[in-house]
């Protein structure tokens, strides 16, 4: 298994070194996604070791989620979105310290929807550069700018 693990681990590394700013900003929130959903299904097993486990990654995406914003770009965007990463990671805590999975719902059906309108909008972005009418590098508050390397494993 070690030599599929090492595979893996290379596979995600590449995907992750050749992926544009959009696709990396679509992995965290598929990232925190998994592990929301993972530890939520710990709490319902009252298996609190794999929760705890799995919602302190979700967290972690979370909170990288907040570090990626750019208010040079978009000062009033940015402040809705850490306000609403914020509150997903203040249910994710409260998810694990209650050992409830109501908060973890919360958060799993606000991230579902944000990676809707994420790939909506990585839809339009890809339509507009096609026809020439998009910047070719997207400026959006919440896209990671590709400034540091990613501090994150979404994979685990």
């Amino acid at each position: 298994m070690r030599n599929d693990q090492s595979k893996a681990d290379v596979y995600l590394k590449t995907k992750v070194l050749s992926a544009t700013p959009e696709e990396l900003r679509l992995m965290l929130l598929d990232g925190a996604l998994r592990y929301t959903r993972i530890g939520r299904d710990g709490i319902a097993a009252k298996n609190f070791e794999k929760s705890f486990e799995n919602i302190t990654k979700a967290k972690d995406i979370v909170l990288e989620l907040i570090n990626i914003l750019r208010p040079d770009v978009d000062p009033e965007l940015c402040s809705k979105l850490s306000s609403l990463y914020t509150f997903m990671y203040q249910r994710l805590t409260d998810a694990n310290m209650d050992h409830d999975t109501k908060p973890a719902d919360e958060v799993i059906g606000l991230l579902e929807f944000e990676r809707e309108t994420w790939v909506m909008l990585m839809a339009q972005i890809k339509t507009e550069r096609a026809a020439g009418t998009a910047p070719a590098a997207v400026s959006t508050p919440g896209a990671y700018d590709g400034s540091s390397a990613p501090r994150l494993s979404i994979e685990g």
